[in-house]
């Protein structure tokens, strides 16, 4: 081969990598903001110590003393891992400490998600979604039938509309046709809102596109307890929406 051709051969080399790379660097925001994060390899860990040291240590169950350790580093890359937070080198940082604190607030609704009486009683069974907490059951009237359960609701600027809906259309293998990839268990309720089951976590920041993302076996137990015609209520405002 000659030297022009050989140059010309590596130029061509050069263009197809940088489209396949340009082209991995697109998928990977997509696939985080659809709750199906690829699974990380583990990076080094920060020494720095991060704004929210000691509430991280403490949701953790680390020593509490507000001054990063490898200890600490180390547990809080798993809890980023987990969760589709990036990057994922155990800072304790806003984002890390925004989902810890929402777990948290998860947990503290207990068995009486509907203390506040935001969602409506007298609709029968109904399907309810707070924003706030990014939380979700079934009632039927005052009686919780199933949850909550832990849901990712709309980004920044494709926020899940709030009101009273009803769920009009299912599709237990749907496919989105928009993102190219698939929705198990879809119940829309409001336009292409839905819920549906998603492959990654939950909590990975920033949200989805305006569906209720729902672990598998919740979505599953959706599926089984609402119909066409099942009222929807969603309420509240998404942190950081």
């Amino acid at each position: 081969m000659g030297v022009k051709a050989g140059f010309g051969a590596w130029r061509a080399w050069r263009r197809r990598t940088a489209v396949a790379l340009g082209m991995a660097g697109m998928v990977v925001p997509l696939s985080v903001a659809l709750g199906t994060a690829p699974a990380q390899a583990a990076t080094s860990c920060t020494a720095d110590t991060g704004p929210y040291q000691r509430q991280v240590e403490k949701f953790l169950g680390r020593p509490v003393d507000g001054r990063q350790s490898s200890g600490d580093c180390r547990a809080t890359q798993r809890f980023q891992i987990n969760h589709g937070i990036s990057p994922t080198i155990g800072y304790a940082g806003p984002v890390t400490w925004g989902v810890m604190k929402l777990i948290n607030a998860q947990n503290a609704a207990g068995r009486n998600p509907n203390a506040a009486r935001k969602c409506p009683t007298n609709k029968g069974r109904i399907a309810c979604v707070d924003l706030t907490r990014q939380l979700s059951w079934v009632q039927d009237g005052s009686r919780l039938v199933f949850g909550p359960v832990p849901v990712r609701t709309g980004r920044d600027r494709y926020e899940t509309r709030t009101g009273l809906k009803k769920i009009y259309w299912r599709n237990k293998n749907h496919w989105s046709t928009i993102y190219h990839v698939a929705m198990p268990y879809s119940q829309f309720f409001d336009g292409g809102q839905a819920f549906h089951s998603i492959a990654g976590s939950v909590w990975s920041p920033p949200g989805s596109h305006g569906c209720v993302n729902m672990r598998s076996g919740d979505a599953k137990k959706y599926w089984s307890l609402l119909r066409n015609g099942d009222d929807v209520y969603v309420y509240g405002r998404k942190p950081g929406t």
